[in-house]
């Protein structure tokens, strides 16, 4: 399907995600590759008649379906606001009304400076909307952040369970497309802990260096302060990538780094968490306790596959458990039965011939951190099923801005946002110029411009850092706008800075870029 019809036609359909239920499960199957109408691979009665599973935790999925309705909503409201705001006459008392109705559809005030001279001029309405546009992100980031400091002061988390597992630290990078944004709150439904890392790039190519050395702060901690566990205790550190594929177009709407290949980011990822494994072996010898795990990620119905270790801990394309069939071959069953057949399926995986052959089975924690997150994923397959009856209608990209930088942890949707992992623009050129290419296509060619919203983290411990880190989001600013400065010179490329403390949940901070 061409690019700019494949675009208008999940604008189209977005409206659609706040329909009520039975009108949503009334939309027909989707079509695959092939032009046939899709069966679901969790739930075959789907879109006509959901499935209910006993694994499924119902009143999460209702609670996150309220959290992505209002956060998601305050975007969607920033086109037909403008829209609206465009007919009325740009007199005296323009930025009253437009200060009035913008309280009253997006819940926050305007920048008055571009309100105040729309007499002389028109109003601004590319200044307008990045600035809107801004404004829901930090509405959406202190609203997870919230949920973020309850789950920690609730003891909500996931880090007990973690060491429990035998993992002293765990480390996911995933592929920085939009659609897995919410890989963490809906995904695998992980919540806030201080032993989870995050991190994304283009294709899964995470920074094995960068890892290497979160692998070290990690071990540093057990052997000098014993957290989470002392260094006597058999943990170890776990290594996470996630790639994605979809089931409906995997030739189209893949991942792009790889061409819409899934066999080329596969073969990618698990390349990536070798060499990451060799290199800490290299450097600290061997048995440098640290466990490799590889996650497929449908972008169509957030359907996972993990891919299970053998009793090395080593890898195979070829040998994992697909959630949603898994899914579907226990539908009916009670819930202590339903369990017992993840753990045989985790179990069935690890003998598996062939291709697929490993050396033995898994150690307990991993099977159990299997089990687990295979279940979490049991929700919001059904997430997706009853909300959008089955696959979401963005079938591509439809994000709303660029994150730049190290990533907004506290801000978690699918499709809210791309991501561009940078330290400088020159090394991360590349991942900036696919957003700048997608965005292109969702906003520059209706008139709009790309709103870039640049933030990073610092550590208040360290003397001066702040300060360090406010002069980096300023030069990186100025760089951008050099790289791309048409875009700038036509008002089609609006910035903002930000930054915030290491701990989850911490204020965001806003940085002045000029």
């Amino acid at each position: 399907m061409d690019t700019r019809k494949r675009i208008r036609r999940q604008q189209a359909l977005r409206p659609a995600m706040g329909m009520p239920l039975a009108h949503r499960l009334a939309v027909e199957a989707p079509v695959d590759q092939a032009g046939q109408s899709a069966t679901h691979p969790a739930c075959p009665s789907l879109p006509s008649q959901g499935c209910r599973h006993a694994l499924v935790n119902r009143l999460e999925n209702q609670r996150l379906a309220r959290f992505e309705e209002e956060i998601k909503g305050k975007f969607d409201a920033i086109e037909p606001f403008l829209q609206k705001l465009a007919g009325y006459p740009a007199g005296p008392d323009f930025p009253e009304i437009a200060q009035r109705l913008a309280m009253e559809q997006l819940g926050y005030a305007l920048p008055e400076k571009l309100l105040h001279m729309a007499w002389v001029r028109g109003p601004d309405m590319r200044g307008l909307f990045a600035a809107a546009t801004f404004s829901a992100v930090h509405a959406g980031v202190e609203r997870f952040a919230e949920r973020i400091r309850n789950e920690l002061q609730a003891g909500e988390n996931i880090d007990a369970f973690l060491v429990d597992c035998g993992f002293h630290a765990v480390n996911i990078s995933a592929c920085a497309d939009g659609r897995l944004k919410g890989l963490f709150s809906y995904i695998l439904r992980l919540p806030a802990g201080r032993l989870l890392r995050w991190s994304a790039f283009a294709g899964t190519l995470f920074d094995i260096d960068r890892d290497v050395e979160d692998w070290q702060a990690a071990e540093l901690l057990r052997y000098r302060e014993g957290f989470p566990c002392t260094a006597d205790v058999p943990s170890r550190y776990l290594k996470i990538a996630v790639y994605h594929g979809s089931s409906l177009d995997p030739t189209h709407e893949g991942c792009a780094a790889h061409g819409s290949n899934e066999s080329k980011a596969i073969e990618a990822a698990l390349q990536r968490l070798e060499d990451f494994r060799q290199a800490i072996e290299n450097a600290f010898c061997c048995g440098a306790s640290t466990d490799l795990l590889l996650i497929g990620v449908d972008t169509d119905t957030d359907a996972i596959r993990i891919h299970v270790p053998d009793s090395r801990g080593n890898l195979n394309a070829y040998r994992y458990v697909d959630s949603a069939v898994l899914y579907r071959e226990t539908l009916g069953l009670d819930a202590d039965r339903a369990r017992l057949a993840v753990y045989e399926a985790i179990r069935a995986a690890a003998e598996t011939t062939g291709w697929g052959q490993g050396e033995g089975m898994p150690h307990d924690g991993m099977r159990r951190l299997i089990a687990t997150l295979l279940i979490n994923n049991f929700s919001q397959i059904e997430y997706v099923a009853e909300r959008f009856g089955g696959w979401y209608p963005d079938r591509g990209h439809a994000e709303r801005f660029i994150n730049v930088g190290d990533g907004l942890q506290e801000l978690q949707l699918r499709n809210l946002s791309y991501y561009a992992h940078l330290s400088t623009v020159e090394e991360g050129a590349n991942d900036l110029d696919v957003g700048i290419k997608i965005f292109t296509h969702l906003l520059v060619e209706r008139g709009l411009p790309i709103p870039m919203f640049l933030h990073y983290r610092y550590d208040s411990r360290v003397p001066g850092d702040r300060e360090r880190v406010v002069s980096k989001i300023q030069r990186v600013a100025a760089a951008i706008r050099q790289r791309y400065h048409v875009l700038d010179q036509e008002g089609l490329l609006y910035l903002q800075g930000s930054l915030k403390d290491l701990p989850l949940g911490s204020v965001l901070e806003e940085v002045k870029l000029s």
